[in-house]
C-alpha cells in the first residue's frame, strides 16, 4: 500500500505550434515530479483545454486533462510532436464563436477574456504549479495569469528561436538540422537543371531558421524579416553564384516573414488565429517569380528557371535531433528545481552555455531579433563570418 503523502499538483500544457522535443519535456516533468510526491496533470490542447473545462466532479472532462504516469510518458518521451496536443488558443481573447457552449450564456461579446475561468479551473483541478511550455505568445498569456497569482515555471519552445532572455528553445536544433538535410537533397534537382532554388523557411519576424542554415552551407543566400531587401539584387548575386558553381546552380533561403522593397509581409489569406496572427506564405512564390522574370539582366539576356519548395511542416514533424532530446530534458529538471524550492514566475533558460531561470515577464517586455548589424550583411544577403570568439553555440 502506498502512503506516500501527496506533496501537490503540477500542471503541463503545451501551446502553439508542435515541435520535436516538447515530449522530452513532458516526460522529464512527469518523472521527475512522481518521484518527488507530486501528482502531474497533462493539459490537452494547450490552453484550449483549460477553457473547456466543465467544473462538475462527474462530468468527463477527459479530452480537456488527463493524470500523467511514468508508463505514459515514457512511451511518448522519445517521439515528436505533442502527445498533450496543441492550439493556439489565447484565453485572454476568445472570439464568440470559439467560447465552449457552457460559458456562451456569460461570455457572449465578439471577443472575451475567460480568464476568469482559467482561474477558476486551475483550482478545479488543484494545481499548485503550472508549467506551459511554448513560444513567446504561449507564454505571454502565462505571464498574465502569474500576474494574476499563478504559480508559474515556464519553458521555451519555437522553432523560430525567437523567445527573449533565452539562447536555446526547444524544437530550433531539429529544425535546423531538417533545413539543411532537405536543402542537400534539392541540391541534386537543382544542379541538374541548373536551376536557381528558392526554398521559403518558417520565421515569422525574426530570422534565425533561414541565417544558421546558410551560414552551416546549405544556401548561397538568405532573406530574413529584419531586413527589406532588393529583389533584383538578390537575383544578381543568385546568377553569379549559379555561374561560379561547377554544377551550374545557387540557393537561397526565404524567410516566411520576409519582404522585399515595394512589398509587404504575404499572407495565404485575411484569416487570423487566436493570437491575431494572419497565416503567412506566398514570399518564396513571389521571390521565385521575380528571380525568372529578372535573370535574363544579369545572364547575358537569358533566363534561369527556378525550383520553389515550402518546406513547412516538415522541418517540424519527426523525432527530435540530440539537442532537442537533451535541452527538454534539462529544462524539465530545471523546471522542477524551481518547483521543489518553491520558487515561481521564472523562465528557464540556456544563457552563454549555460543552463539558468529568469523572471518570465521578459517575454512581454522584449523581442528577440535578429542583430543585422552584428550578424547579416546586407549588401551580401548572407551572414556574416566573422567575431565567433565568445558566441554562444548558435551564435545570436
Amino acid at each position: 500500500m502506498n502512503t506516500k503523502k501527496i506533496k501537490g499538483a503540477i500542471g503541463i500544457l503545451t501551446g502553439g505550434g508542435d515541435v520535436p522535443g516538447l515530449n522530452p519535456a513532458i516526460r522529464a516533468i512527469t518523472i521527475r515530479a512522481l518521484r518527488e510526491g507530486y501528482r502531474v496533470i497533462g493539459i490537452r490542447r494547450g490552453w484550449a483545454g483549460m477553457i473547456d473545462i466543465v467544473r462538475d466532479k462527474k462530468h468527463d472532462n477527459n479530452a480537456n486533462f488527463i493524470e500523467l504516469t511514468e508508463d505514459l510518458v515514457n512511451r511518448a518521451g522519445r517521439t515528436g510532436g505533442t502527445f498533450l496536443h496543441t492550439s493556439r488558443t489565447r484565453p485572454s481573447h476568445v472570439p464568440g464563436k470559439h467560447v465552449p457552449d457552457h460559458l456562451k450564456e456569460k461570455y457572449n461579446k465578439e471577443m472575451n477574456d475567460l480568464t476568469p475561468e482559467v482561474l477558476k479551473n486551475i483550482d478545479f483541478m488543484g494545481i499548485d504549479y503550472l508549467i506551459p511550455i511554448g513560444g513567446d505568445d504561449t507564454l505571454s498569456y502565462s505571464v498574465r495569469l502569474y500576474q494574476e497569482g499563478v504559480k508559474v515555471v515556464a519553458i521555451p519552445k519555437t522553432m523560430d528561436n525567437d523567445v527573449p532572455g533565452t539562447d536555446y528553445c526547444i524544437g530550433f536544433s531539429t529544425c535546423i538540422t531538417r533545413t539543411i538535410h532537405m536543402t542537400n537533397l534539392l541540391r541534386t534537382s537543382a544542379g541538374s537543371h541548373e536551376r536557381i532554388l528558392v526554398m521559403e523557411v518558417f520565421g515569422r519576424y525574426a530570422g534565425y531558421t533561414a541565417l544558421l542554415p546558410t551560414m552551416a552551407g546549405a544556401a548561397n543566400r538568405c532573406v530574413i524579416p529584419e531586413y527589406k531587401f532588393k529583389v533584383d539584387h538578390l537575383t544578381e548575386l543568385l546568377v553569379e553564384d549559379r555561374r561560379n558553381n561547377p554544377s551550374n546552380y545557387s540557393v537561397v533561403l526565404v524567410s516566411e516573414g520576409a519582404s522585399f522593397e515595394g512589398v509587404d509581409m504575404m499572407f495565404t489569406n485575411t484569416e487570423t488565429d487566436m493570437f491575431g496572427h494572419a497565416k503567412l506564405g506566398g514570399i518564396g512564390d513571389a521571390v521565385s517569380a521575380k528571380i525568372k522574370d529578372l535573370s535574363p539582366q544579369f545572364n547575358n539576356g537569358k533566363r534561369v528557371e527556378t525550383i520553389n519548395q515550402h518546406l513547412g511542416y516538415l522541418v517540424r514533424s519527426g523525432d527530435p535531433d540530440a539537442i532537442d532530446s537533451i535541452a527538454p530534458m534539462a529544462y524539465g529538471n530545471l523546471a522542477l528545481d524551481l518547483v521543489l524550492k518553491g520558487i515561481h514566475g521564472r523562465l528557464v533558460i540556456l544563457k552563454n552555455g549555460r543552463y539558468d531561470n529568469i523572471p518570465v515577464d521578459i517575454v512581454t517586455s522584449t523581442k528577440k531579433l535578429v542583430d543585422v548589424d552584428k550578424h547579416y550583411n546586407t549588401s551580401r544577403l548572407r551572414p556574416v563570418y566573422e567575431s565567433f570568439i565568445d558566441k554562444p553555440l548558435f551564435l545570436i
